[in-house]
């Protein structure tokens, strides 16, 4: 009685593990050319470069190597699915995929062409502003809410010696 009780457990216990293996997708696996291992060390290293692109290049290295995506989420203190849209995003688009997407973030509420008006009205109005007033003027003739604060500050950055507009916009 006991060898058939064992039977029925060894073949109950292959097919629950036939039955997960099957259920498993198949591990993510990047393999790179010499060329593509190179190009991420050096990026991995770049101090240039945003830290989150470092470690996503990190990441894919690891991964080539052998890593699977828990040991590589507990390397970097992040989530397993994070690991593999990295590395699902390398599959798909390549070294572009590793940088942040365009559009990310909130959206600046002024123009350039504000802060011009703004530097226009102070060098050519017999009075003086406050930032409070420059900020309703601006709400009130060009209809952009920025807030006191935000108006003196960008105002200064602008007005810095050797600072490019550019750079500020």
């Amino acid at each position: 009685m006991d060898s058939i009780f064992y039977k029925i457990e060894e073949d109950l216990e292959d097919l629950v593990k036939s039955s997960i293996y099957e259920s498993m997708p198949a591990p993510l696996r990047v393999i790179l050319t010499e060329a593509e291992e190179k190009t991420l060390s050096e990026l991995r290293i770049a101090s240039c470069v945003p830290y989150r692109v470092r470690d996503r290049a990190h990441i894919v290295l690891l991964n080539a190597r052998g890593w699977n995506a828990p040991a590589i989420a507990d390397i970097f203190n992040c989530h397993e699915h994070t690991v593999r849209t990295t590395i699902k995003r390398w599959q798909a688009e390549g070294l572009g995929g590793l940088w942040e997407a365009d559009g990310r973030g909130r959206k600046p509420t002024w123009e350039p062409e504000d802060l011009a008006y703004l530097e226009h009205c102070l060098d050519t109005d017999e009075r003086t502003y406050n930032s409070v007033q420059l900020a309703a003027k601006l709400n009130q003739e060009r209809n952009v809410k920025l807030g006191p604060t935000q108006v003196r500050r960008l105002l200064k950055k602008r007005s810095l010696p050797g600072s490019e507009s550019a750079r500020v916009i």
